[in-house]
């Protein structure tokens, strides 16, 4: 039964993956038929993203009612609606309404699915875990790109998306049962620990700086993820609907990054697999920077989805070794809440800056999140070592 759960656990983390990266891919022509600024892309991401930081910052309390099966059957339940709902969207502002069940969807259920995750299983199933993210955001692209292609056009390709995810909720509700079972000696209470006010968890040694460096993660992946399809195709010179499959290439890279950092886990700590992936994202920025076409660019942008693959599932997975486990669920909660903020308006900044002054700005901004990302982390290393 156990390996049940876990089965069914990666199947949830392929689902949280598939609606991720649909907007950026599909924005290139959904801007044009709505007719609306290609900045708008940042208005639907901030309403998703100010969605999860309220879910994250509840989901502690949430869990420890509910329990983490519950919540993860009821989220994906609700994001199956939205992306419906998008797919019957034909208006901005019809975007924005279902935007907001999207997003109160995601943040409970990702930060149950992680915080389970990291007190019950090994470093390595964190990573596939994730690697199982990164199937779901990988697709995600191509099941738009094949859309975009044919005659079902952005709304059919949401209205897929949408029809896996029901069914996806129907498995999770007849698993309920398989997570109430665990093994011998591991008492129901861990999975969320006790209960603290947004003030204690911020008075813990390192717990800001592990807010900021997941605000700065999401924000390098979320605005890789909704620009990139954007940056090749008015700075590259890209098709859109080829830009879109384009796109997929970065998720890819983190899928695949993550498949390899499950092995790579097994040898090194979660402090070096993340100060690794720092510095593969790095040399991917700057292969983006350098004037070598478009070859060099999708280089470019596969090495930065393999420098993000350790990143996430690493930091997670460290969570009840620097802040103890009684702590896990309050803490991952937070760090959802600071990642979600860091999503809510680090995409959308750029977004300004695309329509403003150029997209060909993209690198650069990705660079200055990093800078900040390497710093914050150094920092929590030598203050959770400290304490």
């Amino acid at each position: 039964m156990t390996l049940l759960l876990l089965g069914l656990i990666y199947l949830a983390f392929i689902s949280l993956g598939l609606p991720d990266s649909l907007l950026g891919s599909a924005w290139p022509v959904m801007y044009r038929q709505l007719q609306v600024p290609i900045s708008y892309a940042g208005i639907i991401a901030m309403i998703i993203a100010g969605g999860t930081i309220v879910s994250s910052l509840e989901s502690h309390r949430i869990t420890r009612r509910l329990g983490a099966g519950k919540v993860t059957a009821l989220s994906v339940a609700m994001t199956a609606g939205a992306l419906l709902g998008f797919s019957l969207s034909d208006s901005f502002w019809m975007l924005c309404l279902w935007a907001i069940p999207y997003g109160l969807g995601a943040g409970s259920v990702d930060a149950a699915l992680n915080n389970y995750a990291a007190l019950h299983y090994e470093s390595r199933h964190m990573s596939w875990l994730h690697c199982c993210w990164g199937i779901g955001a990988t697709a995600g692209p191509y099941l738009m790109s094949y859309a975009l292609a044919g005659d079902m056009g952005w709304r059919g390709g949401y209205r897929s998306i949408a029809l896996i995810q029901i069914l996806l909720t129907a498995v999770l509700a007849v698993s309920l049962p398989l997570w109430k079972q665990r093994p011998a000696g591991e008492a129901a209470a861990g999975d969320c620990g006790r209960e603290l006010t947004l003030g204690q968890i911020l008075g813990i040694p390192g717990a800001k700086e592990v807010i900021l460096c997941f605000f700065c993660y999401c924000a390098i992946e979320q605005t890789a993820g909704l620009w990139i399809s954007s940056y090749l195709s008015l700075h590259r010179g890209v098709e859109p609907e080829t830009a879109a499959g384009y796109a997929g290439l970065f998720f890819l890279g983190i899928t695949v990054g993550r498949a390899l950092s499950g092995f790579l886990t097994m040898r090194f700590t979660d402090a070096r697999m993340i100060r690794l992936g720092q510095g593969v994202i790095a040399l991917g920025i700057l292969t983006l920077l350098l004037p070598l076409g478009q070859a060099a660019a999708l280089l470019g942008l596969v090495l930065v989805g393999l420098g993000c693959a350790p990143i996430y599932p690493c930091i997670i997975h460290a969570t009840p070794a620097h802040f103890g486990a009684e702590n896990s669920q309050a803490l991952i909660g937070v760090q959802m809440a600071g990642a979600y903020v860091g999503t809510c308006v680090m995409p959308p900044l750029f977004g300004l800056i695309a329509r403003n002054i150029t997209v060909s700005l993209l690198p650069l901004y990705l660079l200055a999140l990093l800078a900040v990302m390497a710093v914050m982390h150094a920092r929590l290393e030598k203050r959770t070592a400290a304490s």
